[in-house]
């Protein structure tokens, strides 16, 4: 049994629930510690800490690390791949409250 009060059934559907270790993320995405470490650095992502200081990954964070990942495959560098990500998804939230805002209408 778990010692996180905060981790029960409702967080499985979490895609913010920080569920993964970091070896457990990078064996997920085909990709190194190191990598992931990488894209915490570039403030792509920033993973929880649990009590003893290991990096814990949502999904949601897993998520942007295998675009992350795709992007630096096809030869974007790291930098640029981790900016193209931020809009991205700035533009997705920007696209939900647009919708959002017409429902209201």
């Amino acid at each position: 049994m778990s010692s996180d009060p905060g981790a029960g059934p409702a967080s499985f559907d979490d895609d913010d629930y920080p569920a993964f270790t970091m070896g457990r993320a990078a064996e997920m995405l085909g990709t190194t510690p190191g990598f992931l470490r990488s894209l915490d650095e570039a403030k792509l992502i920033n993973p929880q800490r649990s009590d003893g200081g290991h990096r814990r990954y949502s999904r949601y964070q897993l998520q942007l690390a295998a675009r992350a990942r795709q992007l630096v495959d096809q030869g974007t560098a790291l930098e640029a791949a981790c900016r193209i990500i931020i809009l991205e998804d700035q533009l997705a939230e920007a696209l939900r409250i647009n919708d959002q805002i017409r429902g209201q209408s």
